[in-house]
């Protein structure tokens, strides 16, 4: 079987004598490499992903599932009953980030100034490949299973917004909730958490240094907001240096800043745009104080006419998985692709907002799979740089190992919590 676009083979299973996965049916493999495909040629930014959902739901519908689209947001929810037992959820997100893709993929983003940089077309066609095989063994699984495409994940409020629209009273409350996550490890590898979280919790602030504009030949008459704006983000970087204790991890990021347009002109106002990331709730909580205390005050030293406007965007606390659930899917994993391609995750500072479903006694599997070929990393080891991650507009996933093992991970981790989740 050879992708479509590339001429390339598509390989269900890693090399002979590497140990990997049982192959996956070429049909269902030829069906997620599909949608994965036009996901990735059409993607769209969190919020707008009525195209998304459309094609999932359409794949989820075709293999059997009862679909429920417009959950908080666009959401989709599938759900095939299969006899009593436990309720698991998949869930896979359908937004993209506003990069301009370079990649120079053949199947590259249609879109411009928007691409699945962080491989949620990957998450989605797996997990949809993965529906389709259980699906199609109902014999070897008993209970109920909902998958669920999530809008606005990059933003970290597409899962409050399914849980607010009533994901789980509309659809059950699932005994585990399951994810994976594209990483830069090694195509046809899975990661699981060694204790600690996989992921950081996050925040994210908007600012605005509100000033006085003016003359740029009289700048004593105005109160300047780009200077103040600086100044801001250089006082920022000693939340973490001067304020956060060294055994913890937190990371503070200034994204954006813009003000003004002319170089004479002192503009009226200056816009900052700043993420927070901690291994802890409590460390996010002690930096998200002490960075909203710096922007005040630079504002006061500055004799602001006013104080700023800061917007909590965004929350979402550290993921953490549950032991049990974890332990039961790393040993199905290393049973399916051998121990040598089922490594330790010595945790993240990324984040996303997948540990919101785990409310009320639900637990939480999460694991990371590798999509970088080997070609890519002796490009990227000849050229002296690292493999592009996450996020990069040159982020190419080795689909044609990569996607086979994330759906053969999903539906082996889900198979096996059937039989083990009462």
């Amino acid at each position: 079987m050879t992708d479509a676009l590339t001429g390339e083979p598509l390989r269900a299973e890693p090399a002979a004598g590497s140990g990997g996965p049982a192959a996956v049916p070429r049909d269902t493999l030829r069906g997620a490499l599909e949608l994965y495909l036009e996901l990735h040629a059409h993607p769209e930014l969190s919020g707008a992903e009525s195209r998304t959902a459309a094609r999932f739901a359409a794949h989820l519908a075709g293999a059997g599932a009862t679909v429920t689209r417009d959950i908080g947001g666009h959401g989709v929810v599938g759900v095939l009953r299969n006899g009593p037992g436990p309720t698991l959820m998949l869930r896979a997100e359908l937004d993209a980030l506003p990069v301009d893709e370079r990649t120079g993929l053949a199947y590259a983003s249609t879109v411009p100034g928007t691409m699945h940089a962080c491989g949620h077309d990957l998450h989605l066609a797996a997990v949809a490949g993965a529906f389709t095989l259980l699906a199609d063994s109902r014999d070897t699984w008993s209970g109920t299973l909902l998958v669920v495409g999530q809008p606005a994940e990059e933003t970290l409020e597409g899962a409050g917004a399914l849980l607010a629209d009533g994901l789980y009273e509309r659809f059950g409350t699932p005994d585990v909730v399951l994810a994976q996550h594209t990483a830069p490890l090694p195509a046809g590898t899975l990661a699981h958490g060694v204790g600690g979280p996989m992921m950081a919790a996050s925040a994210a602030l908007d600012v605005v240094i509100h000033g006085y504009g003016g003359h740029a030949g009289t700048p004593q008459l105005t109160v300047d907001p780009v200077v103040t704006a600086a100044a801001t983000v250089m006082r920022l970087q000693t939340v973490v240096s001067r304020e956060t204790a060294p055994s913890d991890q937190v990371v503070l990021t200034v994204g954006s800043l813009h003000a003004g347009r002319l170089g004479n002109v002192v503009p009226d106002d200056a816009e900052l745009s700043i993420t927070v990331r901690a291994a802890s709730d409590r460390a996010l909580a002690l930096a998200l104080a002490a960075a909203e205390r710096i922007v005040r005050a630079e504002c006061a030293a500055s004799d602001c006419p006013r104080d700023p406007d800061v917007t909590h965007l965004s929350r979402s606390p550290a993921l953490l998985t549950d032991p049990s659930a974890t332990a039961t899917v790393r040993a199905a994993h290393e049973r399916e692709f051998g121990h040598r391609r089922v490594v330790d995750w010595p945790g993240s500072m990324a984040a996303e907002d997948f540990p919101r479903f785990a409310v009320d006694g639900v637990r939480a599997a999460y694991w990371m799979v590798g999509t970088v070929s080997p070609g890519q990393w002796r490009a990227a080891r000849a050229a002296g740089r690292p493999v592009p991650p996450n996020h990069s507009a040159e982020f190419a996933p080795d689909v044609r190992t990569a996607l086979p093992a994330g759906i053969a991970a999903m539906a082996t981790a889900t198979r096996q919590l059937f039989k083990e989740t009462r």
